[in-house]
């Protein structure tokens, strides 16, 4: 699977590290893939998804939100909007040097970028979420035992995954400003929600949530695992039905 490391610059202006996953050929297609919170290009979601794709003739951009892996930037200086902003710019570089996204795929928070970064990419088609919280605001019970103390000093740090993350209070008031039942009621894109039952960080109701206020053409599939697909199987599933699904939407599958 052929693959170029790029970059390009995001929100803030700082240099945000990709990977685009090429097909042997020219693309016939471009998907655009948002990672999970404080995560990385590199998940194995996202390099599962990346290799169905190929396989299709699908290229897919995969890179690190500001302040995450091997992107520039100040991860404490970010919040829910820039990500959306980082996919925007994502998208822009692609509609300059390659071509502009078809699809947009988020994986947890990712998912929930995806949804609200779609309205702002005219080209994309289809929206694919894995495991995506309904409203974004979801991702604080991860450091809950913290919110006070974010709230009251403006700032503090968080261990999430080994890590330690610095969480401003700008964070939690970004987050607290969306509105995703609207902004996902006004999508007009065909959306697969895809979710596992067994998710204990993100709950299917969540995915039930998003499912409900979505205007059809919209599809829901059960995946199994965790809330990481860390199990290569789990990943590969997923990879292999979000690809048949996402196929209507490609040129020359119609």
């Amino acid at each position: 699977m052929p693959a170029e490391k790029i970059s390009f610059p995001g929100s803030f202006g700082a240099r945000l590290a990709a990977r685009l996953d090429l097909p042997d050929s020219a693309p016939r297609a471009v998907a655009l893939f948002a990672h999970c919170f404080t995560c990385s290009k590199e998940g194995r979601a996202a390099t599962f998804i990346a290799r169905a794709l190929v396989e299709r003739g699908v290229a897919l951009l995969r890179f690190d939100f500001t302040g995450l892996g091997g992107s520039e930037g100040d991860f404490g200086n970010t919040g829910f909007s820039s990500n959306v902003a980082d996919l925007v710019a994502a998208a822009a570089w692609l509609r300059t040097e390659q071509r502009p996204p078809a699809i947009l795929i988020g994986h947890s928070l990712g998912g929930s970028a995806a949804l609200a970064a779609a309205g702002e990419i005219p080209e994309c088609r289809a929206v694919v979420t894995l495991n995506a919280p309904f409203s974004p605001d979801h991702v604080t019970r991860q450091f809950r035992d913290r919110l006070q103390l974010i709230e009251g000093d403006g700032v503090a740090e968080v261990t999430l995954g080994g890590r330690t993350f610095r969480i401003r209070k700008e964070f939690l008031d970004d987050l607290a400003g969306q509105r995703p039942a609207q902004r996902i009621a006004n999508l007009r894109r065909a959306l697969l929600v895809m979710h596992a039952p067994t998710d204990t960080v993100v709950g299917i109701d969540n995915a039930q949530s998003i499912f409900t206020a979505a205007k059809h053409p919209k599809s829901f599939v059960a995946l199994d695992g965790d809330h990481l697909l860390s199990r290569p199987e789990d990943a590969r599933y997923a990879a292999e039905v979000l690809v048949a699904w996402a196929s209507r939407f490609l040129p020359g599958d119609r």
